[in-house]
């Protein structure tokens, strides 16, 4: 029955599919041109808005994406299969640290319910963080001094005497409070670093290399058997690794993000920054050129309005 009351109010969320409009970056991005201008329509109708008719004609359709792309493709060019290797080996470690230590709770020592209400209890703290964090320092810097922070105090933990009980207690809940800080962080420069027209794709993948990481943190505690502090060492040493490996992946914050897999393979480099300046560039005529017009009316007319219900 608890299972049953915890599964059923899921079914709400079916209904988002009649209420929720598709991304139109999306849509441009697999040449579905018309079914974008008719939810621009009536993002315009819902917040009184005239559009010229120009704009619309002005929207670019990404025609090589009709043939439709998967997450495959992504490794058809060299710099952004690694970017996305790297995604998923962070997925895989904040998803097994997060699990581990959330499951290691009673093999601390002290009162394992006081153990569990403290590990649960930081989650707050680490989210808090976020909302004032992460538009300010960037998704990279904070992802990266997460785990960085957190793999340190995992690995420090090693080194605790057996009779400091609260000391490991303390460090390992500073882990968890970290690790469930770049956790929150990974979801966003996910979604920011893939290209619309993987993005689905590439988080879905992400979020099954985050699974395997949490089945197989329930088998590293097991090591516990030959040395008690040995899964936090581990926890902590693949913090370590993916917070350092975390730098090469591009900042996203205040960037333009990439729409098709040309723009993902470039993104984070100077070449990607001279081809998205030139698109808000005038040309000869002294009017913006087409994407420039779909650059603007995005942001003035479609990013800060409410959008209807469909």
């Amino acid at each position: 029955m608890l299972q049953i009351a915890l599964s059923l109010p899921g079914l709400v969320f079916l209904s988002y599919y009649w209420f929720f409009p598709e991304s139109i970056r999306w849509l441009l991005a697999r040449g579905r041109k018309e079914e974008a201008v008719e939810i621009l329509r009536k993002v315009a109708k819902e917040n009184k808005v005239t559009i010229p008719e120009e704009m619309y004609e002005g929207l670019c359709s990404e025609e090589s994406s009709k043939a439709g792309t998967n997450i495959l493709q992504v490794f058809r060019y060299p710099r952004l299969g690694l970017r996305a290797v790297n995604i998923f080996f962070s997925w895989f470690v904040n998803s097994g640290v997060y699990y581990g230590l959330s499951l290691n709770t009673s093999n601390l020592g002290g009162n394992d319910y006081l153990n569990f209400a403290i590990s649960g209890a930081v989650e707050i703290p680490a989210y808090a963080f976020l909302l004032f964090s992460l538009n300010r320092l960037g998704r990279k810097a904070v992802l990266c001094g997460c785990m960085l922070a957190g793999g340190f105090a995992m690995s420090a933990c090693a080194f605790i005497p057996d009779d400091s009980t609260w000391l490991l207690i303390t460090l390992s809940m500073i882990g968890k409070c970290c690790i469930t800080a770049s956790y929150g962080v990974i979801y966003i420069l996910t979604a920011e670093n893939f290209p619309t027209v993987v993005r689905n794709s590439g988080v879905g993948t992400s979020s099954m290399f985050a699974r395997v990481g949490g089945i197989l943190s329930y088998y590293v505690l097991d090591l516990k058997d030959i040395w008690k502090p040995l899964p936090l060492l581990i926890f902590g040493g693949l913090s370590g690794i993916a917070g350092f490996l975390a730098l090469l992946i591009p900042e996203t914050l205040n960037r333009r993000l990439p729409e098709t897999l040309e723009d993902g393979e470039a993104f984070g480099t100077s070449a990607y920054d001279k081809r998205r300046t030139s698109l808000n560039e005038f040309d000869g005529s002294g009017e913006p050129n087409s994407q420039n017009q779909n650059i603007e009316f995005e942001n003035n007319h479609v990013k800060n309005h409410k959008l209807p219900n469909s």
